[in-house]
């Protein structure tokens, strides 16, 4: 059977926002233990503004943006039984392939990367939950904390800090986050025990606070070496980029945390559905745009304070 064609956001060049463009793509039929879906939002994270900003050395360009997806499935390769035809689900996806990521119409991905949306949810809000969610459990599982360690979570109103500070808390952990002062009501509502001031005074204020340092830093914030000093020797920092030192500095454990080698744990993806379906997670849409003004929903993001994702919706 001969390629569908779709439209895709693409990113026909590294550079600003100016750089991304509709574009008419094909899209294959799913093999194997895969599925297509026909995605009505996909979300837009800090990892498509870093793809926008440098291109991809081992792929040629356009290159299609996007992590997260939400529709509904269209058709299914052989060997997939678990999900139908007109489930509607969400996905995780690397958009570094040959096919692209997320932000496409139509969207093939492995079965094992696709899970029914939670229950009473919208499929934007479904969209902003898959790639953050599995960050926050694999980030966890690399801490490895006993209940009752005490874990500081950096950028605490965050849409990642706001899945790692709940998951975190019904792991009997003791969770610290920064924010600011218009935040911090926002943060003590996704279960932190203590909110603590953002900025050079988050060290300090951590001490304070635990006094020895905290077990553990998930830094969703990306402040790096600065929270060395707010941790206990022998203990650890969970980052979200590349790491551009040692394994082990200054006495702190760096845990690299590569969503990309999570993205088929379909068990993580149904207990993260379920808790967003139970209310444990709260799953934000900043804004939604369609895919022509994708340069604003990208202009957004880097402007800064977004308490949620924009998404970009299909159809």
């Amino acid at each position: 059977m001969s390629p569908t064609t779709t439209r895709a956001v693409a990113i026909v060049e590294p550079g600003g926002p100016e750089v991304l463009r509709v574009v008419e793509r094909e899209v294959r039929e799913p093999a194997a233990g895969e599925v297509r879906l026909a995605v009505r939002a996909a979300a837009v994270n800090p990892t498509d503004i870093a793809l926008r900003q440098r291109g991809d050395a081992t792929l040629p360009p356009p290159w299609v943006p996007g992590m997260d997806a939400a529709g509904v499935v269209e058709s299914v390769g052989p060997g997939v039984e678990r999900l139908a035809v007109g489930d509607e689900v969400m996905a995780a996806v690397t958009p570094r392939r040959p096919e692209g990521g997320a932000q496409s119409e139509l969207l093939v991905v492995p079965a094992a990367s696709v899970v029914p949306v939670p229950a009473g949810a919208t499929l934007e809000e479904a969209a902003t939950l898959p790639m953050n969610g599995l960050t926050a459990l694999r980030g966890l599982e690399l801490l490895d904390l006993s209940p009752g360690a005490t874990l500081l979570v950096t950028g605490g109103a965050g849409l990642l800090a706001s899945y790692v500070i709940p998951i975190a808390k019904r792991r009997g952990l003791r969770v610290l986050a920064d924010a600011g002062l218009a935040d911090e009501e926002l943060v003590r509502g996704f279960g932190a025990d203590a909110v603590l001031p953002r900025g050079d005074v988050l060290a300090e204020a951590t001490l304070a606070a635990a006094p020895g340092g905290v077990d553990a830093v998930f830094d969703t914030a990306l402040l790096g070496r600065s929270m060395f000093p707010a941790i206990r020797p022998g203990g650890a920092l969970a980052f979200v980029r590349t790491w551009d030192g040692a394994d082990v500095e200054d006495g702190v454990a760096i845990r690299l945390v590569l969503v990309r080698e999570v993205l088929e744990r379909t068990d993580w993806l149904r207990d993260l559905s379920e808790l967003a379906a139970r209310g444990v997670l709260a799953l934000r849409v900043a804004a939604t745009f369609p895919p022509e003004r994708s340069p604003d929903a990208h202009r957004q993001m880097e402007a800064g304070g977004l308490r949620g994702r924009a998404v970009i919706v299909f159809g």
